[in-house]
C-alpha cells in the first residue's frame, strides 16, 4: 500500500512552502499520496491549479487531494467550547519558553495582553497566569504537563474522524507544531495514534510561539539557530529535530519568479534613471509604519539622497484586515502619500482569497523582483531581511518612532526602537548584515551609504542567509521531503 500524508495549510505561507517548492512535488515522485487539507474557499481552485498544471498520464496517478480543513468548525470549537480556558492555555503556551532562550518576543505579548485588557482581567486572569508563566519558564515538567492539558480540547464528535478512516495516513504534517487551528487536526491524530510532524515556515516561529499546542512528533526547521531554539526552548527532542532550510526560498535561488528589470519597472510605471528605494511594511500591529514611509517618501520627492531616486513601498497584509480600523487607516495614509508626493508607488499584496486571506504565494514574481531590483531595501526587521539577504540587496531597518504610537486607547503600541532585542532582530542586527536608522537623517545617511557602495555588507548578507536558512542552493524542498520519506520509511 502506497504510504499517505495529511498536510495542513492553513496559511498563504504553508500553500507556498508545500506547494510551490520541491516539497510536494518529491514525494509524489516516490509514490507518496498526499491529502493536503485548508481553506474550504480555495480548496477547488487550489486544486484546478496543481493538478492540472501536471501533465494527462500525471494526473492519473498524481496522488494529489484536496480537502477541507474545516476552520468554520474549528474556530467555533475555540470560541464557544469553554473558550477562556482554551485561551488561557493557548495563552500560556504561547508565552511560557523557557529562559534558555530569548524571550524578548514572548514578553511582549505578556504586556500586549496586559495593556488590552480589563482591571478585572488583570487581577483574575494575568496575575495569576505570570505566575504560571514564571513556573513554566523554569520546570520542564509544567510545560510538558500543559502539553497534555491542552491536548485534551479535541471536537466532539471528531471534526475529522471520516477523513482518518478513509484515507488512513501514516503521517500528518502542519505548519506549525499546533500554534493555530491546526492544533485540533494534531491532537485528533494522536488519538489515531498517527505521527504528526511541524515544518517551521515563519523565521520567527520557535522565539515568538514556543510550547506546542498539541503532542508532537517530529519538526523540520530553517537551521541549527532554530533547531536550538526548539530544543532548548520549548524541550523538543533533537534527534527528532530535522534541518531542512525553507523550501519557500528555493526559487528565490533559482530566479524562477524574478521579472527582468525592464519588465519590472514597466509594471510599476518606475522611471528607469532613477534609483529604486523599496519599503516593506512591517510591524502594523505594534507600532505604526506610517513614520518611516513618510520619510522616505519625503527623502525621495525632496531629491536629498545621493541620486535621484523613487520609492516603492509593499504593504503589509495586516493593512487590509477589518478590525482594529487603524490598519487601514494607515493603509489610506499611505496611499495619500502617493498623491501628495512624486516618485512614490504603492504595491499591494496579492490575496489568495478565504481565510489565508493576503499571506499567499500569488505574487512571488512581485515579491522577488522588488527585491532583486531594488538598489535598497527598507523594513523594521521583517521576514523580508532575510528574503532580501538571498537576493544580495542592501537591507536598512527603519525605527522612526511616533509618540505614543498609536495613541489608541486599549491598543498596545511597542517603540520599534525596543523590539532590536527580540530574537530575529538581534541576530539580524549581530550579523550586521544591514544598517539600522532611528531619525530621518540616520535613514538619508545609511541609504547613501549603499547608494554609493551597493556591494558594502555583502559578506555579511551572505554569511547571515547561510547562518539563518543553511542551504543556498535551492535545495531545501528535496531535503525536507527526503526527511518526510525518511520518517515514512520510504
Amino acid at each position: 500500500m502506497p504510504k499517505k500524508i495529511f498536510i495542513s495549510a492553513d496559511h498563504g505561507m504553508a500553500i507556498i512552502y508545500f506547494l510551490q517548492s520541491d516539497v510536494v512535488p518529491t514525494l509524489l515522485d516516490t509514490g507518496v499520496e498526499i491529502v493536503l487539507l485548508t481553506d474550504d474557499e480555495i480548496k477547488t481552485q487550489l486544486a484546478a491549479r496543481f493538478i492540472s498544471s501536471r501533465s494527462e498520464a500525471e494526473r492519473t496517478q498524481h496522488g494529489l487531494t484536496f480537502e477541507s480543513l474545516r476552520l468554520k468548525q474549528a474556530n467555533d470549537f475555540a470560541t464557544r467550547y469553554k473558550p477562556r480556558i482554551q485561551w488561557l492555555l493557548a495563552y500560556l503556551r504561547r508565552v511560557g519558553g523557557t529562559w534558555r532562550i530569548n524571550t524578548e518576543a514572548m514578553d511582549s505579548h505578556i504586556w500586549e495582553v496586559w495593556v488590552e485588557n480589563s482591571w478585572k482581567f488583570r487581577l483574575g486572569i494575568w496575575i495569576p497566569a505570570a505566575l504560571a508563566i514564571l513556573v513554566l519558564r523554569t520546570f520542564a515538567f509544567a510545560r510538558n504537563f500543559l502539553v497534555r492539558m491542552q491536548n485534551r480540547f479535541v471536537p466532539r464528535p471528531n471534526l475529522y474522524a471520516d477523513l482518518f478512516a478513509k484515507y488512513k495516513p501514516d503521517l500528518v504534517i502542519a505548519s506549525t507544531a499546533g500554534w493555530r487551528l491546526d492544533r485540533y487536526l494534531l491532537r485528533e491524530a494522536t488519538l489515531h495514534n498517527v505521527p504528526t510532524m511541524a515544518a517551521i515556515v515563519g523565521w520567527d516561529n520557535p522565539s515568538s510561539y514556543a510550547i506546542r499546542g498539541a503532542l508532537m512528533d517530529y519538526a523540520t526547521c530553517w537551521s541549527q539557530l532554530q533547531k536550538d531554539e526548539l530544543v532548548y526552548g520549548s524541550d523538543w527532542d533533537p534527534d527528532r529535530v530535522h534541518i531542512g532550510g525553507i523550501p519557500s526560498y528555493d526559487g528565490y535561488f533559482r530566479k524562477q519568479w524574478q521579472l527582468s528589470k525592464d519588465d519590472y519597472f514597466k509594471l510599476h510605471n518606475l522611471d528607469p534613471n532613477r534609483k529604486l528605494i523599496s519599503y516593506a511594511c512591517s510591524f502594523v500591529h505594534f507600532a505604526p509604519n506610517y513614520p518611516n514611509v513618510e520619510a522616505l517618501a519625503k527623502l525621495v520627492a525632496s531629491d536629498s539622497l545621493a541620486e535621484p531616486s523613487q520609492l516603492l513601498i509593499r504593504l503589509h497584509p495586516s493593512h487590509f484586515q477589518d478590525r482594529p480600523k487603524i490598519f487601514a487607516e494607515e493603509r489610506e495614509r499611505i496611499f495619500d502619500l502617493e498623491k501628495k508626493y512624486p516618485h512614490v508607488h504603492v504595491v499591494k499584496p496579492v490575496p489568495l482569497g478565504g481565510s489565508l486571506g493576503y499571506y499567499s504565494g500569488e505574487d512571488m514574481d512581485e515579491k522577488s523582483s522588488m527585491m532583486a531590483h531594488s538598489d535598497v531595501l527598507v523594513t523594521v526587521y521583517s521576514t523580508m531581511v532575510v528574503e532580501t539577504a538571498v537576493h544580495d540587496t542592501p537591507i536598512v531597518a527603519a525605527v522612526i518612532d511616533i509618540p505614543g504610537g498609536w495613541n489608541v486607547p486599549k491598543k498596545f503600541s511597542l517603540s520599534l526602537k525596543k523590539i532590536g532585542n527580540w530574537p530575529t532582530h538581534k541576530r539580524f542586527r549581530d550579523a550586521k548584515a544591514g544598517r539600522v536608522a532611528s531619525n530621518e537623517q540616520e535613514l538619508c545617511e545609511v541609504i547613501n551609504l549603499y547608494l554609493k557602495n551597493p556591494s558594502l555588507d555583502a559578506a555579511e548578507r551572505r554569511k547571515f542567509i547561510e547562518d539563518e536558512i543553511t542551504y543556498t542552493d535551492g535545495t531545501s524542498g528535496k531535503q525536507t521531503a527526503e526527511f518526510i520519506l525518511k520518517i515514512l520509511g520510504k
